[in-house]
């Protein structure tokens, strides 16, 4: 089974932090991975239309963000910046079969990475 999910929180999704399905906010599931990669593709695009600012790694997971969108943290007392992310999931795992993944590395520039002092990485 292959998903394509978004999700909206203080983590880049390649972090999988525990809980971190709690950050879904849509979730579309495929029989095909080329299925789910069209999938991937169309909300990739969608969120780059929104989004100025992203990170795309090869392994079909992506961060979008605008620098104004944070949250603050009341346990490190910071801004914490908001990403959307976005992952096409193999069996809830970053997906590892497919051999032509280089070309979806891709970054719009640099992200501050702020992040909670007192958790470790994420808030």
């Amino acid at each position: 089974m292959f998903r394509v999910v978004e999700m909206r929180g203080d983590n880049e999704p390649w972090w999988f932090f525990e809980n971190w399905r709690d950050d879904i906010v849509a979730k579309y599931e495929f029989d095909n991975f080329y299925e789910a990669l069209k999938a991937y593709k169309q909300e990739w695009q969608r969120l780059a239309n929104t989004y100025p600012e992203f990170k795309s790694q090869e392994d079909f997971l992506a961060a979008f963000w605008i620098e104004s969108e944070t949250r603050w943290c009341m346990e490190c007392a910071e801004d914490l910046q908001q990403y959307h992310g976005l992952a096409l999931l193999e069996d809830w795992h970053p997906v590892e079969t497919f051999e032509n993944r280089l070309p979806y590395a891709k970054a719009s520039g640099t992200n501050s990475h702020k992040y909670c002092q007192l958790k470790g990485i994420g808030c």
